[in-house]
């Protein structure tokens, strides 16, 4: 029996994407941090300076989530926490030399596993899977957000 196309490549896709995160893992291991500790180092090289409540939204995880990993980087003297000037409530992230030095290490990592992983994709393949990642992103975040704004309009009396 054929499976719906549709169906069929989200299928594809989260068994990839589970199986992409598995592999990044064990070579982040390899360099003596965790792939999500990898990302948090990687976000912050390029927006240094973000408070926390930014970064938690950007990465889509929960506050104290990210506090515990924020916790362990600064632990392990890769990030640092500095105060806001402007509000002494909050303090914004910066990159120590060392998790500078970590995260520039860990690119040339990134650029092993793209060559490892997409080595023997063509360049317009590639290209016409950015595309589709990119309108899915749109449309899953579009349904996202109609969801999430749905239940609180529903509350509302005229």
């Amino acid at each position: 029996m054929k499976r719906p196309l549709r169906r069929e490549f989200m299928f594809q896709l989260v068994e990839t994407s589970r199986l992409l995160r598995t592999y990044v893992d064990q070579r982040a291991r390899q360099h003596g941090t965790t792939r999500a500790q990898w990302g948090v180092l990687a976000r912050l090289r390029r927006q240094e300076g973000l408070n926390q409540a930014a970064l938690a939204e950007l990465m889509d995880l929960q506050p104290i989530s990210l506090a515990r990993l924020l916790d362990r980087l600064q632990d392990q003297k890769l990030i640092e926490r500095r105060a806001d000037p402007a509000d002494r409530r909050v303090y914004r992230l910066h990159l120590t030399p060392q998790g500078r030095g970590l995260v520039d290490e860990l690119d040339a990592v990134r650029t092993d596993i793209a060559q490892e992983v997409l080595g023997g994709v063509a360049d317009e393949s590639i290209l016409a899977a950015l595309d589709a990642l990119a309108a899915i992103r749109e449309q899953t975040r579009a349904q996202r957000d109609d969801r999430t704004q749905a239940p609180a309009e529903a509350g509302q009396t005229a």
